[in-house]
């Protein structure tokens, strides 16, 4: 939160004083304050991608998405036992919900990040789910499947 909001007041102290200078196009400042803003934001999205070994943005919250593709996410991971990772809400912040779709030139939500790596949506985290990859690069971040558990409790 306090990112957002030290973002925020960057943001405006950048229109700001990009408003005071005269112009002769009066759309430059605006569109000046706009890449300055989109600037800091994308450098906050790549802290945030790195913050944790999983990272998902989503339409609402683990514990209440708002879209099926997102609770999709959500219940693959599950599955798999993976319950400590970040997680972004991209309706609260539609800065967030912009700049996220730039930053992993990736054109819709949700969107997963293994260790600061794009992952993909939705349908790649299915695919990956269906076809067991999940689980090999669920390890690769130290992570144990529960599906591997639930796999030998069966046997």
């Amino acid at each position: 939160m306090n990112t957002l909001i030290r973002t925020t007041a960057r943001c405006f102290r950048g229109g700001a004083v990009l408003f005071n200078k005269p112009q002769v196009d009066r759309h430059l400042p605006c569109a000046s304050a706009r890449l300055l803003c989109s600037a800091d934001i994308q450098k906050n999205l790549a802290e945030m991608v790195k913050k944790d070994k999983v990272v998902v943005f989503i339409k609402g919250t683990p514990a209440q998405p708002m879209c099926g593709f997102s609770n999709a996410v959500v219940q693959i991971l599950r599955m798999h036992g993976v319950d400590d990772y970040a997680s972004y809400n991209v309706l609260d912040d539609q800065d967030i919900r912009q700049g996220v779709k730039t930053f992993s030139n990736w054109p819709t939500i949700p969107q997963v990040f293994f260790n600061g790596e794009f992952v993909g949506g939705c349908d790649i985290l299915l695919q990956m789910h269906q076809s067991g990859d999940l689980v090999d690069e669920l390890n690769k971040l130290g992570i144990r499947s529960a599906l591997l558990d639930a796999e030998q409790e069966s046997k």
